[in-house]
């Protein structure tokens, strides 16, 4: 195992540590920004999620005549996913449907961030809620997959 992969999995670890108290899980890819989103939005449509937006920070940036270093964001989902958690509390609505934020960092490193179905769930008050490791399941595979070499 190289080096190089040594401290992305390092990385990937903290960081995965760090976030996962604030609900935000972040995932080191080693594609650029742009792959990185291609992958994941061709895997959220293979899995049969609908796609409702993909929003490029950083062409919106450069209207402004600003940079951004690469930043895109996904929204999207599927009702089987979403009504049942909003079951268990209809204000976890305000967090639907789901969204992945790709973005690279000022050392050039990119990242695949998503807020932890679980985490949500015990924001709404519900950790009981049996959908919410079902979806944190699923957006961590989906994830694995868009930042696998």
């Amino acid at each position: 195992m190289s080096i190089r992969v040594l401290v992305l999995l390092a990385l990937s670890i903290t960081t995965l540590a760090a976030s996962a108290a604030d609900g935000l899980i972040t995932v080191a890819s080693p594609h650029t920004a742009l792959a990185t989103m291609d992958r994941l939005e061709t895997i959220v449509k293979d899995r049969g999620l609908k796609v409702f937006a993909r929003i490029d920070h950083s062409a919106g940036a450069e209207r402004l005549g600003s940079s951004l270093r690469p930043t895109e964001l996904l929204i999207f989902g599927n009702p089987k996913g979403g009504t049942p958690l909003m079951q268990c509390a209809q204000s976890a609505g305000i967090d639907l449907p789901l969204k992945a934020l790709v973005w690279e960092d000022a050392d050039g490193q990119v990242w695949l961030g998503y807020n932890d179905p679980e985490w949500l769930a015990q924001r709404h008050g519900v950790p009981e809620c049996p959908v919410a490791s079902n979806l944190a399941g699923a957006l961590s595979g989906m994830a694995a997959d868009a930042t696998t070499p």
